[in-house]
Order: C-alpha cells, then structure tokens, then sequence
C-alpha cells in the first residue's frame, strides 16, 4: 500500500471501515510517526446529507460529525503508527474529553485536522485533536480510540 503524500480518499478506504456518507475525512497531507501527529482535511460541501435536516435555511454541520471526523483522523494515526491495520482489527471511538466548538462550520469551507498522540495504555490511545477552518479554531476535545479485533 503506498502511503506517500498526500493520502487519498481510496487509501483511506483501505485504512478505515467508514465509507460515504460516514467517512469523514477526505486526505491526509501531512503525518509523523515519529512526533505521533497527523494532519488531515476535510472539504465541506453543499450537498452533504445531513445538511438537508441540519438546518435547511442555515446549515450548519453538526457538532457529533466534526467530533467523529477528528477521531477518524485519530484512528487514522493510530493505524500508520502501528504500520497498518489487520484485517480483523478496527480502532473504536471509546471516549471523549475537554470538547469544544469555537465556531460553526458551514459549506465551503475547508476542516483542517491536528491530532497528536498524547499516550497509549494497552491499545488504547489518548488524542489531542483540534479540527480548523482558515486557522481558527472550530472544534478541539481529548479523544481516546481503542484497538480492538472484529469477527469477520
């Protein structure tokens, strides 16, 4: 599997289980194994799903979806530090700390993600994530993600 940058959306798909309309991180553009941080972007368009309900005449992308797209790009992290995943493996969004919103998200605009790890204590790891729309601050919260192994 080629991981040079940036990573695409069909990397992605080999990485993660999510798929559309659940995937919610479209590339990665910037990772460290070694800093353990990851860098990765979301563009926000128009006809996303859930901006049909979320509000019709103002829409505003919900608060749960911004705090799960940062975790992906947690569980992203966690895969390419451990140099991939199993097939049988999925990392699970198990908690969340500290969450904020700074300011609404709308369409056109362009999610950056900042996650670092921060620690890992028997598969699970503690995230630092901070999700940007033209360097201010949208969203931040402590996630912790746990590997776990699936049936298949």
């Amino acid at each position: 599997m080629d991981l040079s940058l940036p990573i695409d959306v069909r990397t992605l798909q080999k990485l993660l289980p999510h798929r559309y309309p659940f995937l919610l991180i479209d590339r990665v553009i910037a990772y460290d194994t070694e800093a353990l941080t990851l860098s990765a972007i979301k563009n926000v368009t128009a006809n996303e799903p859930f901006f049909q309900g979320h509000f019709p005449d103002f829409p505003v992308m919900p608060g749960v979806l911004i705090i799960e797209a940062m975790a992906q790009a947690c569980g992203t992290l966690a895969i390419l530090s451990h140099g991939g995943r199993e097939d049988d493996e999925i990392y699970f969004f198990v908690g969340i700390d500290n969450a904020r919103f700074k300011r609404q998200v709308v369409p056109g605009d362009q999610l950056k993600f900042e996650v670092q790890l921060l620690a890992n204590k028997r598969g699970i790891g503690k995230f630092k994530a901070v999700a940007l729309v033209e360097g201010q601050i949208a969203a931040e919260a402590d996630i912790m993600c746990a590997k776990r192994q699936v049936e298949k």
